[in-house]
């Protein structure tokens, strides 16, 4: 036997793919692949339920969470029983699938522990999960969650939130929402880019107007719904003391902080399409075109959030917040929030910190949440702490 016969029967042995069209290989390979998922699809319902079962149950943080998400894309009856089995993180306190960072977090005394990088150069911003209590000191890279970039625009400041840490972009399928502000860096506005309740009014900014293919696509969601408002009052005492927060949670009413309260919890991420919501002429007159901050309308029942009036310690003359060891180093930008008393005096619900954010590096700061404000809401207002606030200080 010739030295080239051998070859072409050693290549075709080993499946090169010799010999084959490409029709034939595209073929023959998703045969193969659709043998595969239904050999997992056909298992038995019971058997399949008590192996994820376990699986959810065992595998309770990162990193070794991701093998309950790699579960969940086995097939859509592995995905359908484990979405049916991982809790939202008000009763689990686990943050799974990207659609926990628009879920309220856990409900009780524990806070959900991030901790957020800034890049000075690139003006970025990017939230980890806390894996452990030095993560944030050691600059390591934990579970990576959202990522968000600052924007200067002639009369505001836009910070646009992705899913991404790369592509941080409006036009990203990944794009979840933005948070932006005034000249003065005062007041702020969050936006969601799907609605958080039935009810939510869709808000037309210049941002909403189809400018062009290259920054909206028909694929990615392109809806500006207020979920937020933050305001930032004047400091009678300069840079030497705190600022002060005053945020109204649009989407949220006063009654969830209460005993047996609830907040609304989006189920999916949407990727809506353009049709859905109203088309705006390229051209419009100056007073139509011209755009500022919406301004919340005063609306009982809505939660507000304010911060926590901080102590004056005498031994170390300075504005302190007992940060229970997350904050190391003395900022303006830390910050504690509470739910504010709509009507009488306030209660014991009143006195827990629902996000908490403060400063323990150069450019890492600790940010830990707890319901009835979702990982999404608590970033958007802890990116607010960081643009400058001509006003203010």
């Amino acid at each position: 036997m010739s030295l080239k016969s051998l070859m072409r029967g050693e290549l075709g042995r080993k499946g090169f793919g010799f010999g084959r069209s490409r029709s034939q290989r595209v073929v023959q390979d998703s045969c193969v692949d659709a043998f595969k998922q239904s050999c997992w699809a056909t298992m038995p319902p019971e058997l399949l339920r008590d192996v994820l079962m376990r699986i959810e149950a065992s595998e309770d943080t990162w990193p070794s969470r991701k093998n309950v998400v790699a579960c969940a894309g086995v097939c859509r009856n592995w995905r359908d029983l484990v979405k049916e089995m991982v809790k939202v993180p008000q009763l689990s306190s686990k943050l799974t699938f990207p659609i926990s960072l628009k879920q309220p977090g856990p409900r009780g005394s524990s806070l959900v522990q991030c901790y957020i990088i800034r890049n000075r150069t690139n003006q970025t911003y990017h939230l980890y999960l806390g894996l452990n209590q030095a993560a944030a000191a050691s600059n390591d890279d934990g579970k990576f969650l959202l990522a968000a970039k600052r924007f200067r625009r002639p009369t505001c400041t836009d910070y646009i939130i992705s899913l991404n840490s790369v592509d941080v972009s409006r036009g990203s399928s990944s794009y979840l929402g933005k948070l932006r502000s005034n000249f003065l860096g005062t007041k702020f506005t969050v936006y969601d880019a799907q609605p958080t309740n039935p009810g939510a009014q869709l808000t037309r900014t210049r941002s909403t107007r189809l400018l062009s293919l290259k920054q909206v696509s028909p694929r990615v969601p392109s809806g500006n719904y207020p979920v937020s408002h933050i305001s930032y009052e004047l400091n009678v005492l300069g840079s030497r003391g705190p600022r002060r927060m005053h945020c109204v949670m649009d989407a949220i009413p006063a009654s969830a902080v209460e005993p047996g309260g609830t907040a609304p919890t989006q189920t999916e991420l949407v990727h809506s399409n353009l049709d859905m919501f109203p088309s705006f002429s390229f051209f419009r007159s100056k007073s139509v075109r011209s755009e500022s901050l919406p301004q919340p309308a005063q609306k009982e029942g809505l939660l507000v959030l304010k911060n926590k009036a901080p102590r004056w310690h005498e031994q170390l003359q300075c504005w302190c917040l007992n940060f229970n060891g997350r904050v190391t180093v003395a900022s303006v930008k830390n910050f504690q929030l509470v739910a504010a008393p709509e009507n009488g005096p306030a209660g014991p619900e009143h006195e827990n910190v629902i996000l908490q954010f403060g400063k323990v590096g150069k450019d890492v700061f600790t940010m830990d949440f707890q319901y009835p404000i979702s990982a999404f809401q608590a970033f958007a207002i802890c990116l607010s702490s960081f643009d400058t606030k001509i006003a203010c200080e």
